[in-house]
């Protein structure tokens, strides 16, 4: 049975859509850094578009990686705890020195 509704056998449909000159540049700009095709990018940014949360659908990132880099901002006060433990922990105490 072949209908609309069935979606295991989904084909690529082309389409027509009218894009703003300057933004079609950008597009295509930016897919050809990724090394994708224009019909990849678009397609991409779709689906992207669609998901429930968009801003953790990033396309071939698995899940964990969505957080990946987010703490950046604390490098400083992470070297200066890790500075405080090394400070700590070589000092030896009284009753070690036996």
């Amino acid at each position: 049975m072949r209908d609309g509704r069935k979606y295991g056998n989904m084909v690529p449909v082309k389409t027509t859509i009218e894009i703003p000159d300057p933004l079609f540049r950008r597009v295509k700009s930016r897919a050809a850094e990724r090394g994708q095709s224009l019909r990849e990018f678009v397609a991409e940014a779709l689906q992207e578009k669609l998901s429930p949360n968009p801003s953790e659908a990033v396309a071939g990132d698995p899940p964990w990686m969505q957080g990946f880099g987010k703490l950046r901002r604390l490098h400083r006060e992470r070297a200066q705890v890790e500075a405080r433990i090394d400070e700590v922990f070589e000092v030896v105490e009284s009753e070690d020195r036996a």
